[in-house]
């Protein structure tokens, strides 16, 4: 069967049809971790999510522990939600693994129980392979990606970032939204992080023009914000005044970074909160992130001290300030602010390790 766009999948999720097989196929992570967040709400009460859904992974969990998870009547809510990453483990597996395997899913979906709704996911999956063509045929497929032209991925995106701002109860302007899609590649999850910024960006203004897109949002280049991060974790100041100057010559902005900086400041300082046995994917969903940007959360958040982390922020806010207010020489002013972000602490010395 023909795969199932998002949007249409939460519209028929939206009717609380029931669907006791789905499978999320596609590499979109913002999409996927929609779809899950959805699925989750509709059937696991926010009160009772830690009864409702389960989270395994095919390539470290056994099909033997999540079928049974799948077949035991949930406690204390009517119905839940099991989510299996990286269903493609199952194609790595040997002739006669796969077959197991692929049997044993296809008799659980064939009789699936009332109570359970089982979420496959998988980036892709081999056509020709039998995997795929039994899931097809037992599980609803939800194509968790825009598609493969650049201009219909770049339109669909730019109407999805119009949606995520409404959200954050923010005001896009088309044009700006156009500009967003087109600056993150219609990365979703990228498109998600880049409106948090640009809304607290704008501020009261509530309204996101084109102008405050160019100005704020760093686009995927060789540098970026997490190498920064490496530098003033360390305390490198000459690497980071290098760095700094990189980047203006690339033609960034100096609001959009400090602004790009305070928001990465404000994901340490959550990250340190955090557990610290979390994985990347645990931890995306705590920081709003991707799986990749929140594993660089983790591990940053754990070189710099939380006081250092803090008097940083606060030095951004100035530099901020400075910068707003109309400063003559906004260079001197990134520079001053990475001198002080790569100064000692307050009782300790620059790159201590908390």
């Amino acid at each position: 069967m023909a795969a199932l766009a998002v949007a249409k999948f939460l519209e028929r999720l939206s009717k609380r049809r029931p669907v006791p097989g789905i499978l999320l196929l596609g590499r979109d992570a913002y999409l996927r971790d929609l779809c899950r967040a959805r699925l989750a709400a509709a059937y696991a009460p926010e009160g009772a999510r830690e009864w409702g859904v389960t989270r395994f992974s095919a390539a470290e969990d056994s099909l033997d522990r999540i079928l049974c998870q799948a077949q035991t009547l949930p406690l204390l809510v009517p119905q839940q939600v099991v989510f299996v990453e990286e269903v493609e483990a199952f194609e790595k597996l040997g002739d006669r693994g796969r077959e197991n395997a692929v049997d044993r899913l296809a008799a659980y979906l064939h009789d699936p129980a009332p109570f359970t709704v089982l979420v496959l996911e998988a980036e892709a999956l081999d056509q020709r392979m039998k995997l795929f063509r039994m899931l097809s045929e037992k599980t609803l497929v939800v194509a968790v990606e825009l598609g493969a032209k650049p201009e219909d991925r770049e339109a669909l995106a730019a109407s999805m970032a119009l949606e995520m701002a409404r959200e954050m109860s923010a005001e896009l302007d088309r044009d700006a939204a156009e500009e967003l899609a087109e600056s993150c590649d219609a990365d979703l999850a990228r498109i998600h992080s880049e409106l948090a910024k640009l809304a607290a960006y704008v501020g009261e203004r509530k309204r996101i023009r084109r102008a405050d897109v160019q100005a704020l949002v760093i686009a995927a280049k060789k540098h970026t914000v997490w190498q920064l991060a490496e530098l003033l974790a360390t305390g490198q100041r000459p690497r980071a005044l290098e760095f700094l100057e990189s980047l203006l010559r690339e033609g960034e902005q100096p609001a959009g970074l400090v602004g790009a900086m305070a928001w990465m400041y404000r994901k340490l300082i959550e990250a340190q909160e955090l557990p610290v046995h979390l994985s990347p994917w645990q931890a995306a969903q705590s920081l709003a992130m991707r799986p990749e940007m929140a594993e660089h959360a983790l591990r940053h958040a754990r070189k710099i001290p939380r006081g250092r982390l803090l008097e940083g922020l606060a030095a951004l806010y100035e530099a901020d300030s400075r910068l707003k207010s109309g400063f003559r020489d906004p260079r001197a002013v990134m520079e001053f602010l990475l001198v002080r972000l790569t100064s000692a602490p307050t009782g300790g010395p620059a790159g201590a390790v908390c």
